[in-house]
């Protein structure tokens, strides 16, 4: 008879609640522009690393700005290594709309309440907890395993992941695949039903400025070049815009696999299949797909004039656009058509699409990992609408997945918590993800 693997001690289902709020009292608020220090909570995390007799290198592009890089090394060293990585910044929050204080960490009623506690302090604390547990077992895993704890992924990552991929990709030496946010939560889509997306893609980003010239003049006067008008006239263009369905494979497994649970026959490959409809039939469960069938753009800041009866000469404007892998000449061709002769417009930021196996040896290992601790439960791959980190270990050749599980009480949006108001953790939420990223990690 096999020997059964242990799981994780019951310290490291104390360790991660306390983790969690304590990494969440770290205020690692990034407000964009440089604004962000993440040397606290980094260096709080290294020093529980080194505790458990893992090494810590703290590195930084910017004073403040730290990352915490590691490698735990696997009993089998022809193996391929396993990047897992978190980022350790967070996005603002405004403490008079929340009903906790959203630094305070506060544990209630069996919830982790702060900002961070599903982007990603949650995460972060549970793979710290499973590493000292680990220390406490005497268990190794088989492949190394380097964790990656990162600054400014919440803006443009220069100071984090880019920075690592960039001028430390030897500490990443061996990493073919690696693991982080945003999948693997569970999802209610009607009674009696959970799904587990995990995420096997992204879509690019392709934050965009607009810019239009024209005649500056005096507000009561006749103006037929007014920059004004004329960033007016692309901008509706541009978020008006019905974007073509453009199927990947990893949105197209998604739907069928989504369809077959729901038993509906249909065939995702036919030529004349209707998206929408069946996205229709999808109902709730839609919203998993729904995002990532097309690209994407919305307007979102508007800049223009200093007063109200001078016509400026100049107006800008920046898009959030998003696009699936391989169509980025289809989407420059046609911001070239809807900005029209008028305005201008370049790429703000810009990062590659994503797309990852989901028939691969990894996916099938984190899907039985899943499944294991929640046998009732469906594991779907899906594709991310927004990006990670994964976007810059890309460029070190690492095939990202979206694997940071948590299983959630019908009724908590995982989706809304995210940058929201009242982000909240269960405890039995953290408890569940330590289990199955032990089970994970063990046997990838």
């Amino acid at each position: 008879m096999a020997e059964e693997v242990r799981g994780p001690d019951t310290t490291a289902l104390d360790e991660v609640v306390t983790f969690t709020s304590e990494l969440i009292r770290i205020d690692t608020t990034n407000r964009g522009g440089g604004d962000c220090r993440e040397r606290p909570a980094a260096e709080y995390v290294a020093e529980r690393l080194a505790a458990a007799g893992v090494e810590p290198t703290l590195l930084e592009r910017t004073p403040g700005r730290t990352n915490v890089v590691a490698r735990i090394p696997g009993t089998d060293p022809s193996a391929e290594a396993l990047l897992v990585h978190g980022h350790l910044d967070v996005v603002p929050a405004d403490p008079a709309e929340w009903t906790t204080h959203p630094f305070s960490g506060e544990v209630r009623d069996g919830t982790v309440w702060g900002r961070g506690a599903v982007d990603m302090k949650n995460m972060d604390a549970m793979v710290l907890a499973v590493v000292r547990s680990w220390a406490r077992q005497g268990v190794r895993p088989r492949r190394d395993i380097v964790l990656a704890y990162t600054a400014d992924e919440e803006a443009s990552a220069e100071d984090g992941s880019g920075f690592l991929a960039d001028r430390h990709a030897a500490l990443f030496e061996g990493c073919t695949e690696g693991i982080s946010e945003s999948g693997a939560f569970s999802f209610h889509p009607q009674p009696g039903t959970t799904l587990y997306p995990i995420a096997a893609g992204e879509r690019g980003t392709a934050w965009l400025k607009l810019t239009a010239h024209g005649r500056a003049g005096h507000g009561s006067k006749v103006n037929t070049a007014n920059a004004v008008t004329r960033l007016a006239d692309a901008v509706a263009r541009i978020g008006s815009h019905p974007w073509p369905v453009r199927l990947t494979a990893t949105v197209r497994a998604a739907l069928t696999e989504l369809a077959a649970l729901y038993a509906i026959d249909v065939d995702t490959y036919a030529p004349d299949l209707d998206v929408d409809l069946l996205l229709d039939k999808l109902g709730p469960a839609a919203a998993l797909v729904e995002p990532t069938v097309r690209n994407s753009t919305n307007p979102t800041i508007l800049d223009a004039g200093y007063k109200v009866n001078v016509i400026p000469g100049q107006a800008v404007a920046y898009i959030d656009g998003r696009t699936l892998p391989g169509t980025e000449e289809e989407f420059a061709a046609t911001m070239d058509r809807l900005t029209g002769p008028d305005v201008e417009w370049e790429f703000h930021h810009r990062e590659v699409a994503l797309e990852a196996p989901v028939d691969s040896p990894t996916f099938a290992k984190l899907r039985a990992a899943v499944e294991r601790f929640d046998p009732a439960g469906h594991v779907v791959p899906f594709t991310m609408s927004g990006g990670t980190d994964a976007k810059q270990f890309s460029r070190l050749g690492i095939t990202g997945y979206g694997f940071s599980p948590l299983r959630l009480p019908p009724g908590l949006d995982y989706a809304a918590l995210f940058h929201g108001v009242d982000e909240r953790v269960p405890v039995d939420a953290l408890h569940f993800g330590v289990q199955v990223l032990d089970h994970y990690l063990k046997s990838a």
